[in-house]
């Protein structure tokens, strides 16, 4: 199975820890656990048969990688970013990303595409069966592989982490039956790679990253004060044709 990164990054390891560690930010990134849910310490202890003192070392690591927040007397909770924050991450990518892509081409070999096109195959199967948590780490399995064809493994790490964080903004923000990107705007990228037209798969990928942005509904779940007299009036019109 393709893990979040699909490398052999510190993300998943062995020991006790790492174990929670990696089963929280599955549930996290694949939206089992959504933004804003509360993590006591107590009930993860009791769910992984551990101390609470373990479980606060793994809230601290997941509060490191900004999955979690930690607020005194409050507790843990998943990280909401807020509308700012996912614009500025998903314009980070954009930008890494992109520029990242010529060094992608000119190390691009066939066995390379053979995988990016297993991932992609992999991806659509999981949209065809509604195989939500399988999309979406699919989906950031594309996009961390990709620029891994660079070799840059220092670029690669930093979007790898990214596209953990990414998966919240969804979460927050995006529609309620969006999963991951969508697949076939990968498989563009991924001829237009084969076909080695730098040019066309960076002015894609821009165009890419738009329309994810342009998928989520800042609007609709900002924080604002509802118009109480529109949402009470025909309550307002019987109570006064009362009196």
């Amino acid at each position: 199975m393709t893990s979040w990164d699909g490398l052999n990054s510190a993300y998943f390891t062995l020991d006790k820890d790492d174990h929670i560690f990696n089963a929280l930010v599955t549930a996290i990134v694949e939206h089992q656990l959504l933004p804003g849910s509360k993590l006591p310490e107590e009930a993860l202890a009791d769910a992984f048969g551990v101390s609470r003192t373990g479980i606060r070392r793994v809230l601290q690591r997941l509060a490191a990688v900004q999955l979690v927040t930690l607020t005194p007397k409050r507790g843990a909770q998943v990280t909401r970013p807020d509308a700012d924050a996912s614009r500025d991450l998903f314009a980070t990518r954009r930008m890494l990303e992109c520029a990242n892509l010529p060094a992608v081409v000119a190390h691009c070999q066939p066995p390379h595409l053979a995988a990016m096109k297993k991932i992609v195959s992999e991806e659509q199967q999981a949209h065809t069966a509604h195989d939500g948590a399988a999309a979406i780490r699919l989906s950031a399995a594309f996009h961390v592989q990709l620029q891994a064809i660079s070799g840059n493994a220092v670029l690669t790490e930093l979007v790898s982490q990214l596209t953990l964080r990414s998966s919240l903004v969804v979460a927050a923000w995006g529609a309620p039956w969006q999963q991951g990107c969508r697949c076939h705007d990968h498989d563009d990228l991924l001829a237009l790679l084969k076909a080695r037209d730098t040019a066309a798969l960076t002015a894609h990928m821009h165009r890419h990253f738009d329309s994810i942005l342009a998928s989520l509904r800042f609007e609709a779940a900002e924080d604002t004060m509802p118009d109480f007299a529109r949402l009470f009036a025909p309550y307002h019109t019987a109570l006064t044709s009362k009196e």
